[in-house]
């Protein structure tokens, strides 16, 4: 059996490569962190015209109809990159709330706009820290008015509409709701992060009108079934953010010369090289079947979900910060470029759910599997 990807995505794969190397270099994010723009509008600008945000997005909705393979790579090359764009938000998550549960009204009036990158959206669920539980929900509605408080949303500071989570009165204790975010009552607030060219934004509703999205009561199971195929497209992100990651640590390590030869060939700088490769292997492993498993609709995908997500979550804040150590004394610094894999690779492992979040549900999947 073939686990690699096709001609097709393989050419897809060049010209995103390509395209990024160009538009995208290291300079772009480190302009954003610079500033005080939460993401490159120009770059959004672009990558929209490329038809990425139109990837799975049926032609019925000006979108191109392609399938999650092709969005995999995308979102692999995107990580390489660390482009300092809104995509997740808007495409893993937003998006795909849209498609799989928004209704038809919904969908001819945001799927279109998105598809164009004329319309952003975000996902806001958390209203505390820690693990998000539908029993935490403060958020109420009534009326088909929404009021409360949803914390770090990303992207939340720019996107135009989102989908917020809200306590319900029946089910498992949530309901899902679209919410045109230009409306009144909507308050934004920035929230700093480690990584400031993927912004972050706590989101108070006062009676701000909203549509429902799903059955009422199944807010959450709508929740975790997002942050399941979401998962699969953040673990390709961080599987290219932390190949570039050992890539820069190889490089370096192969011309910076200690004691007259390169730090290459010490075992030390050795050992750290290879324990990333294996990690990055396993990743990319895993996240193979992850793309299988969204790809194909298939049952397994709580399984190949969480396991793409916590060994892309390991693989890459292992590169990242080992890329750091080889640098030495200058990795840290801020002239260096080692801060853009570290600073990337803690922020993706926060969202929608932490590793030990991600390692329960692995757990639960695993037994579900054991006991079917």
């Amino acid at each position: 059996m073939n686990f690699e990807f096709s001609d097709e995505q393989n050419m897809l794969r060049e010209q995103a490569r390509g395209f990024l190397a160009e538009h995208c270099p290291f300079s772009v994010t480190r302009k954003i962190l610079d500033s005080d723009e939460p993401h490159d509008e120009a770059l959004w600008g672009k990558v929209a015209a490329m038809g990425w945000t139109a990837t799975v997005i049926p032609e019925a909705y000006e979108g191109l109809g392609l399938g999650y393979l092709e969005l995999s790579v995308i979102a692999e090359e995107l990580g390489r990159a660390h482009a300092p764009l809104p995509f997740s938000s808007s495409v893993y998550l937003a998006s795909e709330t849209l498609l799989q549960y928004g209704s038809e009204a919904q969908q001819r009036a945001w799927l279109p706009k998105l598809a164009a990158g004329t319309a952003r959206g975000c996902f806001a669920h958390s209203e505390e820290a820690g693990q998000a539980r539908p029993a935490d929900l403060r958020t109420s509605e009534s009326s088909g008015k929404l009021t409360g408080t949803k914390i770090a949303v990303a992207d939340g500071g720019t996107a135009d509409f989102a989908i917020v989570i809200a306590g319900a009165s029946k089910g498992d204790g949530g309901s899902a709701w679209l919410v045109d975010l230009s409306t009144s009552g909507v308050t934004r607030t920035a929230v700093r992060s480690l990584d400031p060219s993927r912004a972050l934004a706590n989101l108070t509703l006062e009676s701000v009108d909203a549509e429902p999205i799903g059955k009422d009561g199944e807010g959450w199971a709508i929740t975790q079934d997002i942050f399941n195929r979401a998962a699969v497209l953040f673990a390709w992100e961080q599987t290219g953010g932390a190949e570039v990651a050992l890539d820069m640590a190889k490089e370096y390590a192969m011309n910076r010369y200690a004691f007259g030869r390169p730090i290459a060939t010490y075992q030390a700088i050795k050992h750290k090289l290879a324990q990333a490769y294996v990690k990055n292997t396993l990743a990319r492993s895993n996240c193979y079947y992850g793309s299988w498993a969204l790809a194909t609709n298939a049952p397994e995908l709580p399984l190949a979900a969480a396991t793409a997500r916590v060994a892309a979550i390991q693989a890459y804040h292992y590169a990242a910060k080992e890329n750091i150590q080889t640098h030495g004394g200058m990795g840290f610094t801020w002239e260096f470029d080692c801060q853009f894999p570290y600073r990337r690779s803690r922020l993706l492992a926060g969202m929608i759910g932490s590793e030990v979040i991600w390692q329960e549900k692995l757990i639960a999947a695993v037994e579900a599997g054991l006991a079917a």
